[in-house]
């Protein structure tokens, strides 16, 4: 059996998705775990940090309330809460979910006045039902909330005789008063390509929900090869891939795409039902820093903003890419004119170097640099913005004939820096962002399928400004796991085992208290471990 029909299995859910899943429940003694999967297990819960809120008055808004069936949205109209204000220090939206039966992972996304403000995937239910919850910080959208406006969601569903999971959520937001938290002073749903920015503009950011997703190749595009290797997934650039954002034909900006796994990833399901893998219940969108190009949009023009994934084949389908612009505006001057003024492009470097064999290889490098400068002149003086941005990527892509074996290993890079110079010392946010990916998938003549994988999520960032550090955070969520199942039988037939953990690490400015570490452990479905330190 080929590993291209264990991964079609999972091939019909249209997947997806800084979120806490569920309570903090006391972890199972080694004696309660069982010998093996059986129809219930643990509620999914991620190791990440709640979103923190003031201790101060709050009101909730009930943004959505659906069961899921097909591909039919939730309509509804969102108005703004009554008694707490119009400006907010906090804006806390959280969904809660509940699902049982048989069902795949599903993409989902809420918009309200056609902002996408949370995209997300769902778990995989038991047979007896499990429950989950997830919490998002929104604050940077509290111009759209401050307007009543068109709510839709979606998590697009099949169900049927044999995928009997209904998908039930309620998504609400909670307004926290107190002192208001700077936010764009707009922020702008891009729905057909082009972008008319108020004309006095002086920062803008366009941030972008860029997922490989829908069951086909391009869920799993770090593992595709070139066309002339004998793989079920080709791509004729290989397994690099890019997100690219242009304004009026002109490179803008260059990013590396976060590599999702899904809670049906990787074949076997059984690795996602307690601990998900990073990012898989909070979708987090790439940034851009557009603000070298703020005094181009700021004409009062519509301009043409194109958002691609370079690597991805001509015509192939699997990538969702929306963009919201957030933009901050200059008070004190009608129009904010400027000038770009360096762009340099080092072009896109990719290659794949494919060695056959009885195990097949290949090798993967690629990177990119771009850099951008421009001003603005606005009322408080000129300020001018230089973006610098590296992408490196390497891979190792080993297979055997028939696919019963699949491994990989792989590392992307994404580095950035963003100096501003005006109304004061000049200040310069530094991000280094690392994704990494090992795992091996291997099918034995018994049947049996295992996989052992091992995930990274890892960032550090610092801000300095007259040499002097003035904010800092390190990241470091790395998850793993180990799971064999039996493919080709009847669910309670399976005898699926499995173990799984993550370790979550936050330390500096965007940590509570300024250090955060927790850590779970799973087997059979079971928790078994949850450790808190700092």
């Amino acid at each position: 059996m080929k590993r291209r029909i264990v991964m079609s299995m999972f091939a019909g859910a249209t997947l997806l998705a800084s979120a806490l899943l569920g309570a903090n429940p006391a972890s199972a003694r080694q004696a309660d775990v069982p010998a093996e999967f059986g129809s219930d297990w643990h509620d999914p819960v991620t190791a990440a940090p709640p979103v923190t809120a003031p201790d101060t008055r709050s009101c909730e808004v009930t943004l959505a309330e659906a069961q899921f069936r097909d591909f039919t949205p939730y309509r509804g109209t969102y108005t703004p809460p009554d008694g707490c204000g119009d400006r907010w220090s906090k804006v806390v939206l959280r969904l809660d979910g509940k699902v049982k039966g048989r069902q795949y992972d599903r993409l989902g996304h809420v918009s309200v006045g056609g902002v996408e403000i949370f995209r997300t995937s769902t778990p995989q239910p038991s047979p007896d039902g499990i429950a989950w919850s997830v919490e998002k910080d929104v604050t940077r959208y509290s111009d759209t909330l401050r307007e009543r406006g068109d709510v839709e969601m979606l998590i697009g569903n099949v169900v049927d005789d044999t995928y009997t999971g209904i998908i039930d959520v309620k998504v609400t937001l909670t307004f926290h008063t107190g002192r208001p938290a700077s936010t764009p002073d707009q922020v702008l749903p891009l729905t057909d390509g082009t972008l008319t920015t108020p004309r006095n503009s002086e920062r803008v950011v366009a941030e972008v929900y860029a997922t490989g997703s829908g069951g086909g190749c391009e869920e799993y595009w770090y593992l595709t090869v070139p066309d002339s290797a004998p793989y079920s997934c080709q791509a004729a650039d290989g397994p690099n891939r890019e997100v690219q954002i242009k304004v009026d034909g002109q490179l803008a900006g260059v990013a590396a795409p976060f590599p999702h796994v899904w809670t049906g990833g990787w074949s076997n399901p059984f690795l996602w039902y307690v601990v998900p893998g990073p990012r898989a219940f909070d979708v987090r969108p790439i940034e851009y820093d557009l603000t070298p190009f703020a005094g181009l949009l700021n004409d009062g023009r519509p301009h043409d903003i194109q958002v691609s994934v370079a690597g991805l084949p001509e015509g192939r389908p699997g990538w969702s890419a929306p963009v919201n612009i957030l933009v901050w505006q200059d008070e004190g001057r009608a129009h904010v004119t400027g000038a770009l003024t360096a762009h340099r492009d080092r072009g896109l470097t990719n290659s794949s170097a494919h060695t056959p064999g009885s195990e097949h290889r290949l090798d993967t490098e690629s990177a990119h640099a771009l850099t951008v400068a421009g001003y603005v002149d606005t009322s408080h003086g000129r300020v001018s913005t230089t973006v610098r941005r590296s992408l490196a990527h390497t891979s190792v892509h080993r297979w055997t004939d028939g696919e019963t074996m699949d491994a990989l290993d792989a590392t992307w890079r994404d580095d950035e820096s963003v100096t501003v110079d005006g109304r004061g010392p000049a200040s310069t946010t530094r991000t280094q962002r690392t994704y990494t990916m090992d795992g091996t998938t291997t099918l034995g003549t018994d049947d049996r399928l295992r996989t052992v994988l091992t995930l990274g999520d890892r960032a550090s960032a610092e801000t300095t400004r007259d040499g002097r550090r003035t904010a800092w955070s390190r990241l470091d969520d790395t998850y793993a796991g180990d799971a064999t199942w039996t493919v080709n039988v009847p669910r309670d037939q399976r005898h699926a085992v499995g173990t799984s953990s993550e370790r979550y690490r936050l330390y500096g400015s965007d940590a509570p208290g300024g250090c955060y570490d927790r850590r779970l452990a799973t087997a059979q479905g079971i928790l078994t471990d949850d450790h808190r330190t700092c």
